[in-house]
């Protein structure tokens, strides 16, 4: 018992000293104005240091933790105190890399962002029209869907725009290569690889278990540093739950999308939903400007796609559900038919478009041929009207030769009575009558 006590007390005085040098050092290093780095490990019992006397007598205390979970480590950064100061007090993470030391705050301190009021196309016309003319630049789109419903298709659109406008990209891709993406978008129409070449489109592709969500979103931030994109996509991003929380990986997508808000890039978003469902986009939707909705349906024996508008912030924007075909010269958005059988779309639609094709030309055949015969009605009332004008006027003009005719002979009997009573030296017309009364 003795024993333990006299160790203890050897360990008082050892941390005694320690505490007195400590202060000696720091009571130097401050006299000459040197700016010093001190470096320590943490002492038992949760303490941030070894002795207890480092962070009382240090002006800044920073506490660098590296942590591992699910497998994936992650180092982080804390400001426990800055005399005379303000300061983050939330825990940052932190990558050693070739470009240095990088720390990458977790949120965004304040809600500046611009709001410019300008459009840009998604390189879907239909779509953009659906949109009130396009996408504002800065926003961020959200695009949701289950497998196969044109995710990916949309967001490469989206850059091919981009890029052919001579702006900047950039892809993030957790699902495929860079070189499936490109191969796979040529089969409909958009060439990536030549705005690669060009050096307008920098591609990510990266597992989203290769780094930690803190380390995956300070890697992000430096490719914006470098690349300095206009508009950004990154697609597959469910992945990103992998084995961590959902709400992790849903907090963290969020702050990437504030990540390009703040610097006015345009980004799009493509998550996973399992059909209808969609509860995984709950956590990001409110945090985007434009939510777009893509879903498969099955009828008639086959599977089609259809895109909805859910939201567009400061923008109208059309409510109506639309086609969207993958067709091999790009996104092509048709209008749907609603009739009493309900929705038709797929070779439902193209049979009611044969339908309606065949009617307006049985409609125009049935106009030519009754136009045709009011034509011919004219043609031939009008060659009845001269035939009963031509015969109008032969009427007339042989009533005209009759009454002429008449006064003529009327004139010529008069004169020959006159003539003849002349010649008899009879009387005056009219004298007997005279002489009777």
């Amino acid at each position: 018992m003795l024993d333990s006590i006299e160790s203890l007390f050897g360990m008082f005085k050892a941390q005694a000293i320690v505490r007195a040098e400590l202060g000696r050092l720091f009571r130097w290093l401050e006299d000459r104005a040197v700016t010093a780095i001190v470096t320590g490990e943490p002492g038992d019992n949760d303490s941030l240091t070894r002795y207890g006397i480092e962070e009382y007598v240090s002006d800044c205390v920073i506490a660098l933790d590296h942590r591992s979970q699910n497998e994936v480590s992650t180092r982080r950064l804390r400001v426990v105190k800055y005399r005379g100061s303000a300061h983050g007090t939330n825990e940052y993470p932190f990558l050693i890399s070739a470009r240095g030391f990088t720390v990458l705050p977790i949120t965004t301190v304040t809600l500046d962002y611009g709001a410019p009021a300008e459009r840009i196309s998604t390189g879907v016309p239909r779509l953009d029209h659906m949109l009130s003319g396009g996408l504002f630049r800065g926003s961020t789109v959200l695009v949701s869907g289950s497998a196969g419903t044109g995710k990916t298709t949309l967001g490469a659109h989206l850059i091919d725009a981009a890029c052919a406008r001579g702006e900047r990209a950039l892809l993030i891709m957790h699902e495929e290569s860079a070189e499936e993406v490109i191969r796979n978008m040529r089969s409909v129409g958009v060439d990536l690889r030549r705005w690669v070449e060009a050096g307008l489109l920098r591609i990510w592709a990266v597992r989203p278990t290769e780094f930690g969500l803190e380390n995956h979103l300070a890697i992000v931030s430096g490719l914006l540093e470098e690349h300095a994109p206009a508009v950004a996509v990154v697609d597959g991003t469910a992945s990103l739950l992998g084995g961590a929380a959902r709400s992790d990986a849903t907090s963290m997508l969020a702050r990437k999308l504030h990540l390009f808000k703040a610097r006015g890039i345009t980004a799009m978003a493509t998550i996973l939903t399992d059909g209808d469902d969609v509860d995984t986009t709950v956590g990001v939707s409110s945090r985007a400007d434009t939510w777009l909705l893509l879903r498969n349906v099955e009828s008639n024996g086959e599977r089609n796609r259809l895109l909805f508008v859910l939201k567009s912030r400061g923008s109208a924007h059309s409510n109506q559900v639309r086609e969207f075909l993958l067709t091999d010269h790009g996104i092509e958005v048709v209008d749907v038919y609603v009739g009493p059988a309900g929705m038709m779309t797929g070779s439902a639609r193209l049979t009611q478009e044969t339908r309606e094709r065949d009617a307006r030309l049985q409609q125009q055949e049935d106009r030519q041929r009754r136009t045709q015969e009011l034509r011919r009605g004219i043609a031939e009332g009008q060659a009845q009207l001269a035939a009963l004008q031509d015969e109008l006027a032969a009427q007339q003009a042989e009533l005209k030769r009759t009454t002429d005719r008449e006064e003529y002979l009327a004139a010529d009997a008069q004169a020959a009575r006159l003539a003849m009573a002349a010649e008899r030296w009879a009387d005056p017309v009219g004298h007997d009558d005279g002489a009777q009364r």
